[in-house]
């Protein structure tokens, strides 16, 4: 989740397929807050390991535009 701005989602994606080649942006869910300031985002992608997965959390728990990662 981040706020929901210019940019935010094309981020995520591009985090998503640093992590899976064949992440398709199309599966991307959206889902703004009820004030709309904020957006939520699910990203589906095929990991291979947990050392995967525990570095895309990382990637993105570290992210400027990033504010909480479920």
């Amino acid at each position: 989740m981040g706020q929901h701005v210019p940019g935010f989602v094309e981020a995520m994606i591009h985090v998503a397929q640093q992590f899976d080649p064949n992440f398709d942006p199309a599966t991307v869910e959206q889902r703004p807050s009820k004030a709309g300031n904020y957006l939520g985002v699910t990203l589906t992608i095929t990991a291979t390991s947990r050392e995967q997965l525990d570095e895309m959390y990382r990637t993105l728990s570290s992210h400027p535009m990033v504010k909480v990662v479920l």
